[in-house]
């Protein structure tokens, strides 16, 4: 155990809701609006369904496995030296999908916000911050995150409220006019991410105390994001309609410009940046962190803060390096990504849960 502090179960809902948001409240309505046109609400609701079903797996295999942490489960269950394998495949995905998490902030930065700031340059200061966060231990930084909550609810809650104004109802019509292949092919990048790859919370829950009431705590996380995500789709589609979503790299950011209250409430798009910050913040912190942990358990680290400054390191070039420009990003997220996550959120998970079932089993039997 890297960790001597813990965190309640309200604080890792807290940390369910923000990394569930994440990137995606600003990027998924254009993938969704993209395969499902006017349906891309319904598709956001398919892979909420899909994710809440994930979570009440993964809350069940939290109960049957017989160790506490992801690399003790896998080194049990699989042998010491696959298990270890399997871990540091692990530690991979957590990494790779740090690298990212900050390409899309620096992407967002680079376009929308700071256009002339390197890419480096973000990246850099953005995760120094977060470098000095994630020293302080796990039970720092979520006490942090219940102090934002409330701020990123608050805005959601304003664009909610403010936008009517500019709905129009037909955007959302015909329900299902192109039938169900095209909502249920739209909602498989939006089960890639975040849904599967809520499997990091298996590095946070040896650190959560109340475990009984923890596969309660994490299905609500999860459906509270998921629903953000499902209401920014439907007004995206409702504001801007299908085809201007679909083509919009941040859908979000757009409905935040659309905000408009006499001659005095206007750009309201910064502070959906800055809630977006917020959002992609404790994913990529939370990413980093089970990354280190993750590292540090397979080789038996008694700590693991030193390696917070080389993982960072390592973490901008593989950022810049990951992928060429943003086109390559959305073929690479709808079109592999899902599968790669598939494969450590649902695969891997589900092979350790017949082990530990096959192993019960015996044991029952000897006895």
């Amino acid at each position: 155990m890297f960790e001597k502090g813990r965190i309640g179960v309200h604080q890792f809902t807290i940390l369910t809701i923000l990394f569930t948001i994440g990137s995606s409240i600003l990027i998924a309505p254009s993938g969704l609006a993209y395969d499902a046109r006017e349906d891309a609400w319904i598709a956001a609701i398919l892979g909420l369904i899909v994710g809440l079903l994930l979570v009440t797996m993964y809350s069940f295999l939290r109960r049957q496995l017989p160790q506490n942490t992801l690399v003790g489960n896998c080194e049990e269950l699989l042998g010491k030296w696959l298990g270890k394998a399997v871990s540091l495949l692990y530690f991979c995905f957590f990494f790779i999908l740090a690298a990212l998490v900050l390409r899309n902030l620096g992407d967002f930065i680079s376009t929308q916000v700071l256009v002339d700031t390197p890419l480096q340059f973000t990246h850099i200061f953005f995760l120094a911050i977060i470098i000095l966060g994630i020293r302080n231990g796990l039970e720092t930084f979520t006490r942090t995150s219940e102090i934002f909550l409330p701020w990123v609810l608050t805005f959601f809650f304003l664009m909610f409220i403010l936008l009517p104004t500019q709905m129009k109802a037909g955007n959302i019509l015909p329900i299902l006019g192109q039938g169900i292949k095209p909502v249920v092919r739209a909602s498989v990048p939006l089960i890639g991410t975040p849904y599967l790859e809520l499997v990091l919370f298996f590095t946070i829950l040896p650190y959560v105390s109340q475990t009984k009431k923890l596969g309660k705590s994490f299905l609500t996380g999860v459906a509270i994001g998921g629903s953000l995500i499902v209401i920014v789709s439907l007004l995206s589609i409702l504001v801007l309609g299908d085809d201007l979503t679909s083509v919009q790299m941040y859908p979000s950011f757009s409905l935040a410009r659309r905000i408009s209250i006499g001659n005095f409430l206007e750009r309201l798009e910064v502070i959906m940046a800055g809630i977006w910050f917020i959002t992609i913040y404790f994913k990529l912190t939370l990413c980093l962190y089970a990354s280190a942990t993750t590292l540090g358990e397979v080789f038996r680290m008694s700590e693991i803060r030193q390696l917070y400054l080389p993982l960072g390191m390592s973490l901008v070039v593989l950022s810049v390096v990951a992928y060429p420009d943003a086109a390559y990003f959305i073929q690479f997220a709808s079109r592999i990504w899902v599968f790669y996550s598939a494969t450590f959120g649902f695969v891997i998970p589900l092979i350790l849960l017949l082990l530990a079932a096959i192993r019960r089993k015996k044991q029952t039997r000897s006895s």
